[in-house]
């Protein structure tokens, strides 16, 4: 008996999606979500404009409250609503968005490749369009259009695509339209990131790299050292030549001195020469 509770919860949570996706269908549904609290039924309505969910005054949301609790037998039914943070990731906003256009008289390749340029450039890994119907003729066709990267099978495909669906009635007859959407932020089970390799040393390396740098700091050691003598050696020498030089100065004052001694002497032997004459 609980496999038969689960599907009639399961049927009367669809015939509530049906029900809202009717009654919201300008607001830009874009789907719901029912939470069981204690204090009542919690249905969280998503749509790219809430305010024409919630209507003037309120008018709308309870006019969907009391048909939820009459029609659907929901206990105490509290609506919120909550707007659409990227409608183009949205699929039944999209499919909806590309039923309106195809109402219009648009040609339906014209709109999967604009609705699908706008899919990408919000962001998604990849897109799937499929129209189906009357679209080129007398004859039922269906006309596939796909862009980037999107799972079709396996687990990835029903946990992670989200899918959308919208019906639009056409002279020829009504066109059903498939919007399939692989979200930005999903991350594949098959999805491999090859890193960089790490050089690793080995501990044999190591010791004579040590080895290597010791030698290197006790060669630069010395050259400091070879360099200071030779500053020092560089000053001695400096000393040296002053030293000379001053030397070199003294001897010269001598020989000057040495000459003039000896002018005075001849000068002195010239003058008594000459009085010894007279």
């Amino acid at each position: 008996m609980i496999e038969k509770d689960f599907v009639v919860e399961g049927l009367r949570r669809t015939r509530i999606d049906e029900y809202l996706e009717k009654e919201l269908e300008r607001a830009g549904y874009g789907g719901m979500d029912v939470q069981v609290t204690p204090m009542g039924t919690m249905v969280v309505v998503y749509a790219e404009r809430p305010g024409m969910v919630i209507g003037r005054g309120g008018k709308t949301v309870r006019a969907i409250t009391q048909k939820l609790k009459t029609k659907f037998n929901l206990e105490n039914p509290q609506v919120e609503v909550k707007e659409v943070d990227v409608p183009e990731l949205n699929p039944r906003i999209m499919a909806h968005k590309i039923a309106a256009m195809l109402q219009r008289g648009m040609h339906f390749r014209r709109v999967a490749y604009t609705t699908m340029r706008r899919i990408m450039a919000a962001g998604a890994q990849g897109v799937e369009v499929t129209i189906s119907g009357k679209i080129r003729g007398a004859r039922s066709a269906t006309a596939k259009f796909t862009d980037g990267y999107i799972k079709k099978c396996g687990e990835p495909s029903t946990k992670h695509v989200k899918e959308g669906f919208a019906t639009v009635q056409l002279k020829p007859g009504v066109l059903g339209v498939y919007v399939r959407i692989m979200p930005p932020e999903v991350v594949l089970p098959d999805k491999v990131e090859i890193e960089a390799p790490k050089v690793t040393e080995t501990p044999s390396e190591e010791p004579a790299e040590q080895v290597e740098s010791v030698e290197e700091i006790e060669n630069l050691e010395e050259v400091e050292d070879l360099e200071e003598i030779e500053e020092i050696e560089d000053l001695e020498e400096i000393e040296d030549l002053e030293e000379i030089e001053e030397i070199e100065d003294l001897e010269e004052v001598e020989d000057l001195e040495e000459d003039l001694e000896s002018a005075e002497e001849t000068e002195k032997e010239d003058t008594d020469g000459e009085e010894s004459e007279k």
